[in-house]
């Protein structure tokens, strides 16, 4: 009789960055596949990780994989450092890498964020980890897969703009909000994660290097610096972002920024700025604080050149 003690391997410590060299190795390759084709989704071995899948499984294995003891490291959930996903990211890489957590951007080496780039500018030594829970920009019009795998091979997006002027006919604009579909380098398709139109314009000829990366559909897929990400549209017809111009963080009074929007009980809303590490730090400087804040995409609502 075979003993449940004969089948189980002895104690050992984690591998460096919680995934085994293996792993590390195979992801490590496929990242360099996707910066030399950028766009293009590069499949791998999903692996286990300690967060349930559709939890950002995929970014944080790249994370990982990107760790090294001398990193500073910053994760953000929906804009915000403090949600119970971010802090709990942060507190399990720098338990499994021993680097160092921040909530600034400007300090951070790596970035890990779900569904928000930061509103200050990054730079070329930085790098961007998007979590993705669908990389398909052809899904909504080509359920088939293996169809779309073809359609990306030879360039087609033609249902793609289709579906786009259907939009427009229907309801006068464009109603695609997150995960708004760009053309790399004038080549592929990609849907950059569900970021709000406002962030999709930051990856344009961006200084930094983005991955992004789906575990639950093992792909991942890269923008490398100095990269043309140019969104979907006719020339008669201009890419719109939301219009936050106007409206006021009621915390940090910041104004011309990305805000959430707070109901209040008498039917009214308040807003705060996504960007919870950008809005602290504007609090910090108004109440007298020697504060560093960088350059910002944005300036009163408007994509900086």
């Amino acid at each position: 009789m075979t003993r449940l003690a004969a089948l189980t391997r002895p104690w050992a410590a984690y591998s460096y960055g919680f995934l085994d060299a293996s792993a590390r190795r195979e992801l490590r390759r496929r990242m360099l596949k996707a910066i030399a084709i950028p766009g293009h989704q590069v499949p791998y071995a999903s692996r286990e990780v300690p967060i349930a899948r559709g939890w950002g499984t995929g970014g944080l294995q790249v994370t990982l994989t990107l760790l090294r003891p001398d990193l500073v490291v910053k994760v953000i959930d929906q804009g915000a450092d403090d949600s119970v996903n971010a802090v709990n990211l942060r507190k399990f890489m720098e338990r499994m890498g021993g680097v160092t957590g921040t909530t600034d951007t400007l300090a951070a080496d790596l970035i890990q964020s779900r569904h928000r780039i930061p509103e200050e500018r990054l730079r070329d030594h930085q790098i961007l980890v998007l979590q993705v829970p669908d990389p398909e920009p052809l899904r909504p019009i080509t359920p088939d897969m293996s169809a779309a795998r073809i359609l990306h091979g030879d360039a087609d997006y033609g249902r793609m703009w289709l579906m786009l002027y259907e939009q427009i006919v229907r309801s006068g604009r464009i109603t695609q909000g997150a995960a708004y579909p760009a053309m790399v380098n004038g080549r592929h398709v990609i849907s950059p994660s569900p970021i709000p139109r406002w962030d999709v314009e930051k990856l344009h000829m961006a200084q930094h290097l983005t991955f992004l990366s789906a575990g639950r559909e093992k792909r991942l897929y890269a923008v490398p610096p100095h990269t043309s990400v140019e969104p979907l549209v006719f020339d008669d017809v201009p890419y719109a972002v939301e219009d936050h111009a106007n409206l006021t963080c009621q915390r940090s009074g910041v104004q011309g920024f990305f805000m959430n929007e707070i109901p209040r009980d008498d039917g009214t809303s308040a807003h705060e700025l996504s960007d919870s590490g950008y809005g602290i730090k504007a609090i910090d400087r108004a109440a007298g604080e020697d504060v560093r804040i960088g350059e910002t995409w944005y300036k009163k609502g408007r994509i900086r050149p």
